[in-house]
């Protein structure tokens, strides 16, 4: 007769490769800062929420112009975009972590993976650029309510924020293929 509570311990190592495994399989497979961002981390959101000054008042403006900087991601943790929601701002501690790692893999990447990752970054570009429009005109309609607004401004932040570290990503992306190309 088989010991149940051997069987049990067994079957508990399984489960729990199986889902180390499949959370290793979810890493794999975010292939884009869009898909990064999208998940939730209630952790961290709640982190955020507790530092003060990380997180924009209601009716306060945040007095950072994204236009005069140049490379978002050297920019230091004190100096980063404010948003209103923590939900955003952990998406955008999401997203910079997503690029650096991408920025330090093109120093190693084959020629073919640059190039994929380029023609993805390309068409994600479009779609950012796409919806920092909709932002904008929806914020000029004036029809928003006060919440509304904040929200609508807090994308559109973040479209800027993703569209200037996505430019800055297809920059050394095209340097690394012009170079590899020789």
């Amino acid at each position: 007769m088989i010991n149940p509570g051997n069987n049990m311990h067994a079957e508990e190592m399984i489960d729990s490769d199986l889902d180390s495994d499949l959370e290793n399989e979810k890493e794999m497979k975010k292939t884009s800062a869009f898909e990064a961002d999208m998940d939730d981390d209630l952790e961290s959101e709640m982190a955020l929420a507790g530092i003060p000054g990380n997180l924009l008042m209601e009716g306060e403006e945040d007095d950072l112009n994204l236009d005069e900087i140049e490379n978002i991601l050297e920019l230091s943790d004190t100096t980063y975009p404010k948003f209103t929601l923590a939900k955003n701002k952990a998406r955008f501690l999401r997203m910079v972590s997503w690029y650096r790692g991408k920025e330090e893999w093109i120093e190693v990447a084959p020629l073919s993976g640059v190039t994929k990752l380029f023609k993805q970054q390309t068409k994600e570009l479009e779609g950012i650029r796409s919806s920092k429009l909709d932002y904008e005109m929806e914020l000029e309609t004036g029809t928003l309510t006060p919440s509304q607004r904040s929200y609508r401004r807090d994308e559109l932040k973040m479209c800027k924020v993703q569209e200037k570290m996505a430019v800055h990503l297809i920059s050394k992306l095209q340097v690394k293929i012009k170079s590899g190309r020789r």
